[in-house]
C-alpha cells in the first residue's frame, strides 16, 4: 500500500475544508428557502465525503504516476480515473434512487472540488527560496 505524501494530504485536507463551506452555505440556501430536511442534509454528507474520498484517490494516484515512466504513469492515471469515475457514478446513483437523499444536495456537491480548486491560488502558501512543497 502506497503511503500518502505530505502534499497529499494537505491538498485532501484543503478542499475537505472547502466542501465543508460550501455545504454548510448550501445548508444555510435550503434553510433561507424553507426547503430544509433531513434529506437535503444525508445528500450533502454523501456526495460531499464521496468527493473528498475521490480528491484523496486522485493524490495517490498522481502520487504514484511521478515514480514511473511515461506509458506506466499514463496508464496508472487512466485506471485510476476509470476507477473514481465509476465510484462517483455509484454513489449519484445511490443518492438519486434511494428516497433518503434529495437529488439537488447530491448533485451540487459534484461541484464543491471544483470551485475549491479554482479559488486554491487565493490561499496558496507562498514558497520561500529552498522550501520543499
Amino acid at each position: 500500500m502506497l503511503k500518502a505524501d505530505k502534499t497529499v494530504i494537505k491538498e485532501t485536507k484543503y478542499i475537505a475544508v472547502c466542501i465543508l463551506i460550501l455545504s454548510a452555505l448550501m445548508q444555510a440556501v435550503f434553510l433561507i428557502l424553507s426547503r430544509w430536511d433531513y434529506r437535503v442534509l444525508l445528500g450533502n454528507l454523501l456526495t460531499g465525503s464521496a468527493m473528498i474520498i475521490n480528491f484523496f484517490f486522485m493524490g495517490l494516484a498522481v502520487q504514484k504516476a511521478v515514480m514511473l515512466d511515461e506509458k506506466d504513469a499514463r496508464k496508472t492515471m487512466q485506471n485510476s480515473q476509470t476507477l473514481r469515475m465509476l465510484f462517483v457514478t455509484v454513489v449519484v446513483i445511490i443518492g438519486v434512487t434511494v428516497p433518503y437523499f434529495s437529488v439537488i444536495s447530491v448533485i451540487i456537491p459534484l461541484f464543491f472540488p471544483r470551485i475549491g480548486i479554482m479559488f486554491r491560488p487565493l490561499w496558496k502558501d507562498k514558497e520561500k527560496p529552498g522550501q520543499e512543497v
